[in-house]
């Protein structure tokens, strides 16, 4: 089965590094359809930190979501040096995090930040985002 997903991308240290590496990275994994443009967000919750640079992809794979966790994370610890006892808040390599699996929003990320929102209604359709705000 093909599973379609969305990704959001998220670092401040290095960011326009670990960013490219990351969109590299992912590519090799997955198939990715298109990516927003990339923006600059103030941290959120500490913000004595430098600001993130933020991109959302849409992707297809044959990976189940429990899978591509896994999969992601070995990106960010294994590839791209993030810590694994990381705050939240805190500065990090990247962040890669699954907003959208098969329709369904299955991250609170995407109704607590704005420019999550903004940046997926890039990649996707508006009737796919019209009903995702109505679930």
């Amino acid at each position: 089965m093909i599973n379609e997903v969305v990704i959001g991308i998220g670092s401040n240290i290095d960011p326009e590094g670990n960013v490219a590496s990351a969109l590299e990275l992912i590519g090799k994994y997955l198939t990715v359809d298109r990516r927003s443009r990339i923006i600059r967000t103030a941290p959120i919750g500490n913000p004595n930190q430098p600001d993130f640079l933020n991109c959302a992809l849409l992707a297809r794979t044959r990976l189940e979501i429990d899978e591509l966790k896994q999969c992601l994370g070995r990106l960010e610890h294994d590839h791209l040096g993030r810590e694994a006892s990381q705050v939240k808040t805190s500065a990090r390599t990247i962040d890669l995090d699954i907003i959208i699996w098969n329709g369904k929003i299955v991250h609170q990320d995407y109704r607590e930040r704005r420019f999550l929102r903004e940046l997926i209604s890039e990649i996707l359709p508006p009737e796919t985002i019209s009903r995702l705000e109505a679930v």
